[in-house]
């Protein structure tokens, strides 16, 4: 196949055009930036700049599939003028991939967006699922909401889409997990709040696994991009203390401390998110990495 990648130099794009390239499909892939166009075999940049709604159009030949990564990062202290960015990243850039299809003869038939898992209520004890209606009425729950259905236009095209929920993403080289390493690392880790928030989480590596079982499979809907595991805040801490071989001597840091550090973004720490990934399973997809223990010493052997 030949795939159209937005978000292709970002921490899950760079690992997912490695597995795509291993396999003998070609890439295209969008930047804003003139100075990361290559054009290597199987590989080959093409400028865009949503902003301003400019694309090369060039970008579309004979590419079968639409895998959307692209987004401003959201681990980012959330002023009002990044929250529009926030906002406008995945919805000007998805605009402007709908109207380049409306447009531009192509022979696309499946279009695979990131997605996430604010639009879920706040759980502990109860698991969500696919399935699961109801909502939270945040800002980033708004934030999902708005982005899939800019994904789902896509679908008036006779094209098939697919959008995968996104939890934790566990990596050693960017995210969330280096920054809950750091403290920990210097003697200074703690969970936060009263620890019991669930946090749904997936390794890198299965994480690309999953767009690429997407794309082989010719999937459409909505997927849970996370271990069928979870692991409270507590849990998870304590592992990764383990893994490193360091110990936990503080106390709780309160939501209260971390709100005044960190504003409205501290939600990402305290957010509770009990999710399944049956579905998924159910279709064949297998994690390398189900475990929190396990994805963590692949990481941090």
């Amino acid at each position: 196949m030949k795939i159209l990648i937005t978000g292709a130099t970002g921490l899950v794009g760079s690992e997912l055009v490695k597995l795509l390239l291993s396999k003998n499909h070609s890439v295209n892939y969008l930047t804003t930036l003139k100075s990361k166009i290559k054009s290597k075999p199987n590989y080959k940049g093409f400028y865009w700049n949503p902003q301003q709604g400019r694309i090369d159009e060039s970008c579309l030949y004979g590419v079968d599939a639409i895998v959307h990564l692209a987004g401003a990062n959201i681990a980012k202290r959330w002023t009002n003028a990044y929250k529009q960015e926030i906002i406008e990243s995945r919805i000007l850039s998805s605009e402007l991939l709908y109207n380049m299809i409306r447009k531009t003869p192509n022979q696309v038939k499946q279009f695979i967006s990131a997605s996430g898992t604010a639009i879920y209520p706040e759980s502990i004890p109860k698991v969500y699922d696919e399935t699961t209606k109801e909502s939270e009425d945040s800002f980033l729950s708004n934030v999902v909401k708005k982005w899939e259905e800019s994904a789902n236009r896509f679908q008036g095209f006779g094209i098939k889409v697919c959008k995968l929920r996104t939890g934790i993403v566990l990596s050693n080289t960017g995210g969330a997990l280096p920054e809950m390493v750091k403290p920990i690392k210097i003697g200074f880790g703690a969970a936060m709040g009263n620890g019991k928030q669930m946090q749904s989480w997936i390794h890198i590596n299965d994480l690309v696994a999953m767009y690429y079982f997407a794309l082989e499979n010719k999937l459409e809907g909505v997927f849970n991009a996370v271990t069928s595991n979870p692991v409270s805040n507590k849990e998870l801490t304590i592992v990764i203390a383990k893994t490193l071989k360091k110990s936990l001597f503080l106390p709780n840091v309160p939501q209260f401390v971390m709100k005044l550090i960190l504003g409205e973004m501290s939600y990402l720490l305290f957010s509770s998110k009990n999710l399944s990934s049956d579905k998924i399973q159910n279709l064949g997809f297998q994690f390398q990495y189900p475990k929190i223990d396990k994805a963590l010493s692949d990481l941090y052997s």
